[in-house]
């Protein structure tokens, strides 16, 4: 190559890159935990029609539960330079350092449903999990009479969960006659399984399962089922989907399910983030009380 097409090809490159961040300038990347749980899916349609409605560039990355995955897509709109990262954290804990180093390149940072944990950033817009556990705790007690012995299935490195089972807990605490007698982590719907059938097998007098998700919930009234125990479990969720509300409406073993609202939060967050873009100022915190879905 001659030294006068070696300077117009990386003048040609140069040029590339500038119009690539000039696409990405006023534009918004959203790293998501999953895309296997519709309220992941229902929350990333709810940010792609609001972002086409305001007119504003939007990539969506999705980590598949893969802290590793999340970080290089955080690494990756930090490169392409977009103005604002929506992120839902794999991990409350593991992606501080990747938050940080957004911040530092002027790249504002806004978590949706899941918050980073120790680290401060331009807004959190999620379901109030605390509310939520209470209420999730209110029900359960309401449904076994006030008395016996319930269980949980956690999900623990996720902090929006941990407020769910703290809320939970609380609620419980209030009533003398009802005991925690186990928890353990069901991530997936198959650990989640497998984790309410060793409760059970352990625990034969269990009267109550909260389950921190849907999946939790709903493998948690499989194995209620296996166990012949229909009669004697109740079994409460938490995101309210539609596989989860109708099994409220038909199992027995399924008393209700704490609603969220994915849809709201998708919203929200893109109408934050140009907000942000415009140099607006915007809350640091944005909750969205969830609902009580019961059998109709």
């Amino acid at each position: 190559m001659t030294i006068k097409k070696l300077i117009a090809s990386l003048a040609l490159g140069a040029a590339f890159s500038l119009s690539a961040a000039a696409a990405y300038a006023d534009g918004i990347g959203a790293s998501l935990l999953t895309q296997q749980h519709p309220f992941y899916i229902e929350l990333a349609n709810a940010m792609t029609a609001e972002a086409k409605a305001k007119n504003v560039p939007l990539e969506v990355s999705i980590a598949n539960q893969d802290l590793n995955k999340q970080l290089a897509d955080v690494e990756d709109f930090i490169v392409k330079g977009v103005s604002v990262i929506i992120i839902s954290p794999v991990d409350s804990q593991g992606v501080v350092a990747a938050i940080a180093k957004a911040e530092k390149a002027g790249i504002k940072v806004i978590t949706v449903d899941v918050p980073a944990a120790g680290v401060k950033v331009t807004s959190h817009i999620g379901t109030d999990n605390f509310t939520g556990g209470i209420q999730a705790g209110d029900l359960m007690a309401k449904e076994i009479g006030d008395k016996g012995n319930v269980a949980i299935i956690d999900y623990p490195t996720v902090q929006s969960v941990v407020n769910r089972i703290e809320g939970f807990k609380k609620s419980i605490a209030g009533h003398p006659d009802i005991k925690i007698v186990a928890q353990q982590t069901g991530i997936t719907r198959a650990e989640a399984l497998a984790a309410a059938q060793n409760m059970l097998q352990a625990n034969p007098d269990i009267t109550g399962i909260f389950g921190f998700g849907d999946d939790a919930a709903l493998a948690a009234a499989v194995a209620v089922k296996a166990a012949g125990l229909e009669s004697q479990v109740k079994v409460i969720g938490f995101d309210g989907m539609e596989e989860a509300r109708k099994a409220v409406d038909s199992n027995p073993v399924m008393v209700g399910v704490i609603q969220q609202f994915p849809d709201q939060m998708g919203k929200v967050a893109v109408d934050t983030a140009v907000k942000v873009i415009a140099g607006e100022d915007v809350p640091a915190e944005q909750p969205i009380v969830p609902g009580v879905y019961t059998k109709k």
